[in-house]
Formats: structure tokens, C-alpha cells, sequence
């Protein structure tokens, strides 16, 4: 079997794995801690419970607007009417999160957008609702199809405020995979959920996420209350490189959700990292080809590779290994073996070893002879 190294050194001993301490307890229904690159959990807790997300929802209510200017079918500068069933006085929003509209006064999609991310006003979120769908029910139709689109299996929207309805529900899993949807599809909207606070109708609004006030990697994303969900906040933070999203559901106070998701993402900067040991047609050595050609061919993997580890001193260590004794003809991209990826001897990621580029079969002479070379190998040994 044929054998490649990189960056290991043979002489050294293996060492440990770097230790990492327990998660920090919680206190909330639902938690977890996710590496936005990767997709990696890092830690969690009832993650699949099916709880009612409050506010949390106009994450989709918001994504959903952001699709729709990508696609061209809706305009930032826009002009919305307010209907009466979006008017803040409507009797279904009393003693919710406003934004504080009115029928008959302009108001534009970017100004709906703040309103709901920022004031988190339920007024907006029906007034974008109406004016992208028709109606609040055609509207949660849409958002049900996106949750399955985005892969939200646990996932069903009644509306898009979050006022209490019956089987409107989430999970933790499925908001920090919305939160990620979020920052990679619509990077320029995502912009909006760092702003402090934002005015309209001589009204300034705080952003209720308290962490942007007192964490400055944190550039996001919501905060969620009723009396039914508690207090839930989904915030997202990076640090030299690394961006981790959490979510934390039906904490006690607004306190206790930033406090919590403060110790989550504290944990999580401080003990794992982000690394990208491999990138696609990377070479990591030659490989001895038999019957062609050539004699050797450059080996290596198909894609990037990006990874979630615990922090370390150490540089990942790489090895690969080929299957058997390769024969030509060998395509590129054509699997050849397996790569290892390793920190301190903890195994990270496994992965196809691939040919960088394609090795043409020689002619009848030279495959002979390599065929008569291998064949008293095989006797031997």
C-alpha cells in the first residue's frame, strides 16, 4: 500500500487530543451553538423540540423579502399601502412590538424591512405580508414552502408575526439553519440586523438584542417573547474568522437569553476553531501509476475542505493512502484512495482521495512489461 505525508513528522509521538471542557449549563428549553462555515454542532439541548418561536419568525418574514428583491419582484424603495388589518392599532397587535403604521401613510419596503428586523413590529410584518402575497394566509403559505425548501423539517408558520397560533412552531435546528440561510444568501440585508436602532414616525426603536450594545463581534440576528415561547434570542458573532450562530428558546428574562447566549458563544470562540486544511486541487503528493505514460500522478480532493476542531497549537496533520497499484488509463477527478485529516491524533475528517489531472494508457510494449513487473511483485511481495 502506497503512503503519503504532509506536515505529519514521523519521528513525533501522537499526541492527545486537546481537551475540552463540559458546555456551559443553560438555562432554557431549547439551545444550540452552531459553526456557521461548517454546519457543525458544537453543543445543544432539546434542539428538535417543536417550541412556538414569538418573534423569531420574522426571520422568515424578513428572508422571504430579501428573496424577493433578489429576485426582481420586489424593490427596497418600493411604496407598500397599509391596509387597516396592518394598521398598529389593529386590535390583534395590543401590547405587542409595533412599528407604529398607518393606512394612508407612505411607507417603503426598506423602511418595512427595519421595521421588522429592528422594532420587530408586527404592524410590518403584516404590511410586507399583504404586499408580497396578497394576503396574511397566501403569505404563511409561502413562508411553509421556503421552510421546506431551506430543509426546515420541524418547521410550520401560521403567520408571519408570531403572536401565539396553533401549530405555529420551530425547533432550535431549524432557526440557526435559517439564521445561517440568512447571513450567506443575503449578506447586504443581513447589514440591517447590526443597526441599534432605527426611527420612523418621530418613534426611535431600540434593537432589543442587547448584545450588540455590549459584545462587538455580534452583528445579529433577533429576539422573540411571549408569554406562551418565554424569551428566545438567535444572535450570530465573529471572532479572527470565525462566525458561530446560536439560538436559545424560552429563557426566563431578556437578562437571562443574552446572558446565556453570551456564555454559548464564549464557549465556543475559546475551545473549537474554523480551519481549512485543504483546498480543491490542492497537491499532496504523486502517486506510482502503472501502464501509462506517465509514471506518477498528481493526487489530491475534489473540493475545499473546511472544518470545526478544538482549538489547538497544532496544524492539522494529512495523509493519504491509495487503494491498490494504479493502472492507466486514470481520469481526472478519478477516486484513488482516501485522505485523513488529524489534529494531536484526533481523526477530523476523512475524505476521497482524487487524480488531479488524467494519466493516458502507454503503449502494448511498456504495458507488458510493467504487467510482468507486477506480477512478480504480487510472488513476492
Amino acid at each position: 500500500m502506497i503512503r503519503g505525508l504532509l506536515f505529519a513528522l514521523m519521528a513525533m509521538p501522537v499526541l492527545a487530543a486537546p481537551l475540552v471542557p463540559d458546555p456551559p449549563l443553560i438555562n432554557a428549553d431549547a439551545y444550540i451553538l452552531v459553526d456557521h462555515a461548517t454546519g457543525t454542532v458544537i453543543t445543544e439541548k432539546q434542539a428538535d423540540q417543536r417550541l412556538p418561536p414569538a418573534s423569531l419568525t420574522k426571520l422568515m418574514t424578513a428572508y422571504i423579502l430579501a428573496e424577493e428583491v433578489a429576485q426582481g419582484r420586489l424593490n427596497l424603495e418600493d411604496s407598500v399601502t397599509v391596509s387597516r388589518n396592518a394598521w398598529s392599532q389593529n386590535p390583534t397587535f395590543s401590547g405587542s412590538s409595533l412599528m407604529w403604521i398607518e393606512p394612508g401613510k407612505a411607507v417603503t419596503v426598506a423602511e418595512l424591512e427595519k421595521g421588522i428586523v429592528i422594532s420587530s413590529g408586527n404592524d410590518a410584518t403584516v404590511a410586507i405580508a399583504e404586499h408580497i402575497a396578497g394576503s396574511e394566509a397566501a403569505f404563511a403559505d409561502l413562508m411553509n414552502r421556503y421552510a421546506q425548501e431551506l430543509g426546515l423539517s420541524a418547521t410550520h408558520y401560521r403567520n408571519s408575526h408570531g403572536l401565539p397560533a396553533q401549530g405555529h412552531e420551530t425547533t432550535a435546528r431549524d432557526l440557526a439553519v435559517l439564521a445561517s440561510a440568512t447571513i450567506r444568501d443575503h449578506p447586504d440585508h443581513y447589514q440591517v440586523y447590526k443597526q441599534q436602532s432605527f426611527t420612523y414616525n418621530n418613534i426611535t426603536q431600540r434593537n432589543r438584542n442587547k448584545l450588540l450594545f455590549e459584545d462587538p463581534t455580534v452583528d445579529g440576528l433577533k429576539t422573540g417573547y411571549t408569554s406562551v415561547a418565554g424569551y428566545g434570542l438567535v444572535a450570530s458573532a465573529e471572532r479572527d474568522g470565525m462566525r458561530l450562530v446560536s439560538v436559545v428558546l424560552g429563557s426566563a428574562s431578556t437578562r437571562s437569553r443574552a446572558v446565556e447566549t453570551k456564555s454559548l458563544l464564549n464557549y465556543g470562540f475559546r475551545f473549537f476553531e474554523t480551519v481549512s486544511p485543504l483546498t480543491a486541487g490542492q497537491e499532496l503528493g504523486v502517486a506510482a501509476v502503472w501502464q501509462g505514460l506517465n509514471d506518477t500522478v498528481r493526487v489530491g480532493v475534489a473540493s475545499d475542505v473546511t472544518l470545526t476542531a478544538a482549538r489547538s497549537r497544532h496544524s492539522p496533520d494529512i495523509a493519504f493512502e491509495v487503494d491498490d497499484a494504479l493502472t492507466a488509463p486514470i481520469e481526472a477527478g478519478q477516486v484513488l484512495g482516501s485522505v485523513t485529516v488529524s489534529v494531536e491524533g484526533e481523526i477530523l475528517a476523512q475524505l476521497p482521495l482524487v487524480a488531479l489531472e488524467a494519466v493516458e494508457q502507454a503503449g502494448f510494449f511498456a504495458r507488458l512489461w510493467d504487467a510482468f513487473v507486477l506480477w512478480l511483485n504480487s510472488l513476492f511481495g
